[in-house]
């Protein structure tokens, strides 16, 4: 089972293109959706967030979210324990994901994840790696009109994550989301490159 990881930074266009592939008949895994569902449905992982965190992010339909990322927010040292307890639980349901995706006959899938590249953890599961890149501008134009939130908080968000410099000394393969250079003659040489066919 082939698995191209899909990741860039916020306002990339990562979502996009992995809509475009998944187009293409490659069923895509959200990880950032799919921790979501885990904070409701996994009543080990709940329980030890609230262990480590305290019961008030606890609410009837699982982790309090809002509440979480107040308590992690500025304190590095708590954010890596809290990733230490939900990653292998996200990697673990990938794999179960997976698999089920290899039983209905898929050849190849789609991780998609902000943050694939700074999670080492995570590496192992990547056949290519696909960088997502466009100019910053346009990345906080995206953002703002999407989240409806100031340019300053644009920019607050992008200086947390990795710098797209950084990013690219690890990508097998670069899609330029400017919008300017369309996207599917982007995928279609990536799928040439890998052997990988478009399963519709």
């Amino acid at each position: 089972m082939f698995c191209f990881a899909v990741t860039g930074g916020i306002g990339s266009g990562k979502s996009y293109l992995v809509r475009l592939i998944s187009s293409l008949g490659l069923p895509a895994y959200i990880a950032d959706i799919r921790a979501k569902e885990l904070y409701k449905t996994n009543t080990k992982l709940v329980e030890n967030l609230a262990n480590l965190l305290g019961r008030d992010i606890l609410s009837k339909n699982g982790i309090r979210r809002d509440i979480m990322a107040a308590k992690i927010f500025s304190n590095p040292e708590l954010l890596k324990m809290v990733n230490d307890l939900v990653h292998p639980e996200v990697l673990n349901d990938f794999y179960i994901w997976r698999d089920q995706m290899e039983r209905e006959g898929h050849k190849a899938v789609i991780y998609e994840s902000a943050i694939f590249l700074e999670t080492n953890r995570f590496h192992v599961i990547a056949d290519k790696v696909i960088v997502v890149v466009a100019p910053e501008e346009e990345r906080i134009k995206r953002v703002m009109k999407r989240d409806s939130i100031s340019e300053e908080a644009v920019r607050e968000r992008m200086s947390r994550q990795w710098s797209d410099e950084k990013r690219l000394k690890m990508a097998d393969f670069v899609i330029f989301a400017d919008g300017k250079r369309a996207i599917m003659p982007q995928v279609m040489k990536i799928f040439n490159q890998t052997g990988i066919k478009p399963e519709i």
